[in-house]
């Protein structure tokens, strides 16, 4: 996949994430990633929970918002620094800094509001 040019839905996702729009972004990369059974399907499985994470966050699930930042680093871990055209060490960075108060909560159901500042957006280095 890295020589052949990106996939249609690779792309419609990264442009929902940037628009905040999590769920839907998930929605697309979650078609992309069933259908997809090369190298880069964990990767995928990655960027559908940062957006799920970030979708959860948005709407006070923190519960879920922090079980989601976990498991996403689990899945991108191995594709660090970069794939894709993806730069992970800078999506981990930031995803890290928006999730910092919910990572640092030990409260069983803490009320906290993402930072709108603070979310990361995903921009593609095509020499990534």
């Amino acid at each position: 996949m890295s020589d052949e040019p990106y996939d249609p839905r690779f792309l419609e996702g990264l442009a929902l994430f940037n628009e905040c729009e999590f769920f839907e972004a998930h929605d697309v990369w979650e078609e992309l990633w069933a259908d997809y059974q090369g190298p880069s399907r964990k990767f995928f499985q990655g960027l559908i929970q940062v957006a799920v994470c970030l979708h959860h966050f948005g709407n006070g699930n923190i519960r879920g918002a922090k079980k989601l930042f976990y498991g996403s680093r689990g899945y991108l871990e191995e594709y660090r620094p970069k794939h894709l055209g993806v730069d992970l060490e800078k999506l981990f960075a930031d995803l890290e800094r928006c999730c910092a108060e919910i990572i640092a909560s030990e409260e069983e159901y803490p009320q906290i509001e993402i930072v709108p500042d603070l979310i990361p957006e995903i921009h593609l280095d095509p020499h990534a």
